[in-house]
């Protein structure tokens, strides 16, 4: 054969190759992507048996002699009352020991093993374990298998005899007993998580033992805890966090009723600012201007004008403050209050003293148990209170003392510098609750009464724990053309607070108060580093949902 011959057929045979090749290759890529379809095929076929496996096990198998025992509740449609009697987790102890009792609460965690099943149970901040062993007359392999089922979170009847134990239960607050189980059912089943609750509930201390020991132990971060709040909330730090803030208010009412306070409640829609400044939040009301209230301060005052002398009020306050911090928020709970004078603004004083003392001990002391279970997951020390008194000028030259000697002696203090006071205070005076007063007049609200020997100074206050304001409050011009004077000064539109001027020409007592933002005085108690801890369901700039 010719060479040229030779090269056609090398040729020929070439693009043979090429075309097998490439042949084999489609071949191959097809069979490859069969076989992962084929895989996904039956990956969905095993989760949709799954599926259906779950859903067969909400209820028992009929064939069980024990089917009575455990199986998912019909929908609870207020159909009839049972007259049975549920006991709370938190009171199971040795005293019932081998009663049956009956507990409503929620599946913390779950651990099935052969036949046998241990279960923690939930209810607010007390955990109990319940366990299942299959002995066939008491309880089925099928009840071990249905409680293991049951997705965390779940809300469960749960009756058992109480046991107590060779060993406490560690990891449980009801470390002195357990239920031996003899019926469960799903009141309420529980969908995917977006986190475990046992995250959540981990403290910073845990987990850097962990990575000490070279594990990895996960947490959840705030962003994600707030747009789930209604799950981060049932963290038994969270459940004990809103009690303490419960009782705060509670204290708070009952010690101002016992000094004569009573209680009001003022309009949240008003028609101009109610502390200056452009940080209100503007709306429309029917065709007509309004902002929402940024404190009760003028109402509070109108009321002691109209002879009530002693008020109080717990209730929303709106700030628009572009204020990402950890301390601020746009919406927080206000605890105001407002009184007749004799003679000086230290009578205020006199009775937030007195309320904080009743606060700070009516914590420590009834509230101990909640305490105790925030700190296991935010460590903090119980802050010490022991009243003490300075004035601005005071606090100045124990920054320029400490180490600040820049600080401006007629400026507000900023964040820094007041927890640099704060840190001063405690090492001098041996306090983490202090009072500074008679605060430069530039940085004050115009219904702050001046000092009469200096007007470069007012008659004003904060109230300050661990080094953080918690209270701002001030004797209040209670004279109409001075109050008019001192609204034109700082800008404030006459017209807009007219009636609230008008509130003084009848004859007004010398008078003052203060407001305490709620979630900040829990806050700094608790030594806790985010307001977002404090809020319910917080806002700010950035967050108004859920």
């Amino acid at each position: 054969m010719s060479e040229a011959g030779m090269a056609a057929l090398s040729i020929e045979d070439s693009q043979a190759s090429t075309a097998s090749s490439a042949t084999t290759a489609e071949a191959k890529k097809a069979a490859k992507e069969a076989a992962k379809a084929a895989k996904e095929a039956a990956k969905a076929e095993r989760a949709a048996q799954r599926g259906v496996k779950a859903a067969v096990m909400t209820q028992p198998d009929p064939e069980d002699p024990l089917r009575a025992q455990y199986g998912d509740y019909p929908l609870v449609q207020s159909q009839g009352q049972s007259g049975r009697s549920w006991t709370q987790v938190e009171a199971l102890n040795k005293e019932l020991s081998e009663q049956k009792v009956l507990v409503r609460a929620r599946i913390h965690t779950t651990r099935g093993k052969g036949k046998s099943a241990f279960l923690v149970l939930r209810q607010r901040t007390a955990t109990v374990q319940a366990i299942l062993f299959a002995d066939d007359t008491t309880v089925s392999k099928g009840m071990v298998k249905y409680a293991t089922q049951v997705p965390k979170e779940s809300i469960v009847d749960v009756e058992g005899v109480v046991k107590v134990p060779e060993k406490a239960i560690e990891g449980c607050s009801q470390k002195d007993v357990e239920l031996q189980v003899t019926l469960i059912r799903v009141v309420s089943r529980a969908a995917v998580l977006p986190f475990e609750l046992v995250d959540a509930s981990r403290s910073e201390e845990e987990v850097k033992a962990a990575a000490e020991r070279g594990e990895v132990l996960p947490t959840v971060g705030q962003d994600l805890r707030l747009d789930n709040r209604f799950l981060d909330l049932r963290t038994p730090a969270n459940q004990a966090i809103f009690r303490v803030q419960s009782a705060v208010c509670q204290i708070f009412r009952e010690a101002l009723l016992s000094e004569g306070f009573q209680e009001i409640h003022t309009p949240k829609l008003i028609a101009g600012a109610s502390e200056g400044g452009a940080a209100v939040f503007r709306l429309d009301y029917m065709g007509m201007p309004a902002c929402l209230a940024q404190s009760p301060q003028l109402y509070k005052q109108m009321a002691i004008c109209a002879d009530l002398e002693r008020v109080f009020e717990i209730g929303p306050v709106f700030r628009a403050e572009f204020s990402y911090t950890h301390r601020h928020l746009c919406e927080f709970m206000g605890l105001d209050l407002e009184m007749a004078i004799q003679e000086h603004y230290f009578e205020v004083l006199d009775v937030i003293e007195k309320l904080f003392g009743a606060i700070f001990d009516g914590l420590a002391t009834k509230y101990a148990k909640e305490l105790s279970v925030i700190s296991s997951q935010y460590p903090f020390d119980i802050p010490v209170f022991k009243p003490l008194r300075l004035t601005y000028p005071d606090g100045i030259a124990l920054l320029q003392a400490g180490g600040y000697p820049e600080v401006d002696p007629l400026g507000d203090l900023n964040t820094e510098l007041e927890r640099a006071l704060g840190r001063i205070v405690k090492e001098k005076y041996g306090t983490d609750f202090f009072i500074l007063h008679r605060y430069p007049s530039a940085v004050r609200p115009f219904y702050t009464m001046p000092c009469s020997d200096d007007p470069t100074y007012s008659n004003s206050y904060d109230v300050f724990i661990r080094g953080e304001e918690i209270i701002s409050g001030a004797q209040r011009v209670h004279d109409a053309d001075l109050l008019v004077e001192r609204a034109t000064a700082c800008g404030i539109p006459l017209p807009d607070i007219q009636s609230y001027i008008d509130s003084f020409k009848l004859g007004a007592p010398p008078h003052g108060g203060a407001g305490v933002g709620l979630e900040r005085v829990v806050m700094l108690y608790c030594g806790l580093n985010n307001i977002r801890k404090t809020s319910m369901f917080p806002r700010d700039p950035k967050r108004l949902t859920p």
